[in-house]
């Protein structure tokens, strides 16, 4: 099992712990003001928290290294954690829907607001703190299932400081004396089911795109093809069929290289070799799969 993919679990028990942490603060911030918008941003926590088990799963599979069953890897399984993860964030977005709808048709007063968004601002804070280590950590290691954590986290963070916001304006209207706008509440929580609505689409979008083995960026193609075209002006050789696609964090490239055919076998071999290290250089994680074949031969050129 590869160290640095096996060490990466102990970020999804983090995850586990915040999620944990930010259930119970803001179930009980929820308790003692009766917000419809406080709940939304407890129940987000809750899937927080499934997502992080879910991660965890994930991480645990996708560093176990290849086998006679899965020769290129089990990293693809990060895939299926992120769009598990955006279905839970979709079902929590409609059932906060649903929650405010209700709220909305019986406006209730809200009690203890102060004590009520200082708890929620401290459970927002340690929400920051995890986030941003995940999504660090889910860059630097290529790992679609730490950073869609952490940024799921960081839309519960802005989600948060939404309703902090909404809650705090109420609560200033109350204080002025101003009546009748406990209905802001409810319209708090329906605009943070959009935003969370928004935020599991994107995720289960990426996941598709993983799984329907989507091509590296642009960026990383431009660097193999200035690498391979370095080849053709050094070598005078040429290549095609070059294609590229991820799987979780793993990264795969395939092309054709063609040269003379009185290229002995060991020239062919070498160059390959160069071209291939030249690549991998340029890149933590990267299976190439090179092709030699002959100019001459018109299947060479036969796609």
């Amino acid at each position: 099992m590869p160290q640095s993919r096996h060490l990466l679990t102990k970020y999804a028990w983090l995850s586990i712990a915040a999620a944990i942490s930010t259930i119970l603060l803001k179930s009980y911030a929820y308790w003692i003001t009766n917000s419809v918008g406080l709940l939304s941003d407890a129940l987000e926590s809750v899937i927080n928290l499934v997502a992080a088990i879910i991660a965890l799963f994930a991480l645990t599979l996708a560093a176990k290294p290849a086998d006679e069953d899965h020769a290129y890897g089990h990293d693809k399984v990060e895939y299926f954690s992120s769009g598990a993860e955006g279905i839970m964030i979709l079902l929590a977005a409609v059932s906060i829907a649903i929650a405010a709808w209700e709220r909305l048709q019986n406006p209730q007063p809200i009690q203890q607001i102060d004590l009520g968004l200082m708890i929620s601002f401290a459970a927002t804070l340690i929400n920051v703190v995890v986030a941003k280590i995940l999504i660090r950590v889910g860059k630097q290691h290529q790992s679609i299932t730490l950073e869609a954590d952490g940024r799921h986290l960081m839309t519960d963070v802005w989600t948060t400081v939404g309703i902090i916001a909404g809650i705090a304006t109420l609560a200033a209207l109350q204080w002025l004396g101003y009546e009748g706008w406990e209905i802001l509440d409810p319209i708090i929580a329906i605009v943070v089911a959009i935003n969370i609505l928004w935020a599991g689409i994107c995720l289960v979008r990426r996941a598709f795109a993983g799984l329907m083995d989507v091509a590296l960026s642009k960026d990383e193609q431009n660097i193999i093809k200035a690498i391979l075209d370095s080849f053709v002006e050094q070598q005078g050789i040429e290549y095609h069929e070059l294609r590229t696609r991820y799987s979780g964090s793993q990264r795969f490239v395939s092309v054709h290289i063609l040269v003379p055919g009185d290229w002995t076998v060991q020239k062919g071999h070498d160059l390959l070799e160069r071209i291939e290290s030249k690549i991998r250089s340029q890149f933590d994680r990267i299976d190439i799969d090179t092709h030699l074949e002959p100019f001459e031969d018109i299947a060479s050129w036969r796609h």
